[in-house]
């Protein structure tokens, strides 16, 4: 009986191991929001490309909501009053070719990056993913 008891308290009081990987999710919705912002200082910048611009940035904010609320339900965060830490609006170009460069090269990479992870997902966080990957694909079209 007693050494019962002093496995159970041996047991109790072991290494938990080391904590896990980030959630790759996590870097796509950081991904996201800085095309947002990428995009809104386009749309701001660049009057010709507005319209398509701001379409993108809609887009990829809502990507990063998408992606953070799903991170977050499988990873709640410990602490509710930790804020992120403030961003420095990104520097447009103020040529129209190179802006339009920099949207279609964020949004092709942003592509490429959740299309890498889809098949490693499960399907229910598989399918959020895909979307995020057709949008890109489709966001492209718009500019």
């Amino acid at each position: 009986m007693l050494v019962g008891v002093a496995l159970g308290a041996a047991a109790g009081c072991t290494d938990p191991g080391p904590p896990p990987p980030p959630d790759p999710l996590a870097a796509l919705a950081d991904r996201a929001r800085a095309d947002a912002a990428l995009a809104t200082a386009i749309a701001s910048a660049v009057p010709s490309l507005a319209e398509g611009a701001g379409e993108v940035a809609r887009v990829r904010g809502e990507h990063a909501t998408a992606l953070k609320a799903e991170v977050e339900r499988e990873r709640p965060p410990v602490s509710t009053t930790a804020s992120a830490p403030p961003t420095t609006p990104p520097a447009a170009p103020k040529d129209e070719k190179a802006a339009l460069k920099a949207l279609t090269d964020g949004l092709t990479a942003a592509q490429k990056e959740a299309a890498g992870l889809v098949p490693a997902l499960p399907r229910y966080r598989a399918g959020l993913v895909g979307s995020v990957t057709a949008a890109c694909a489709s966001l492209r079209e718009v500019l």
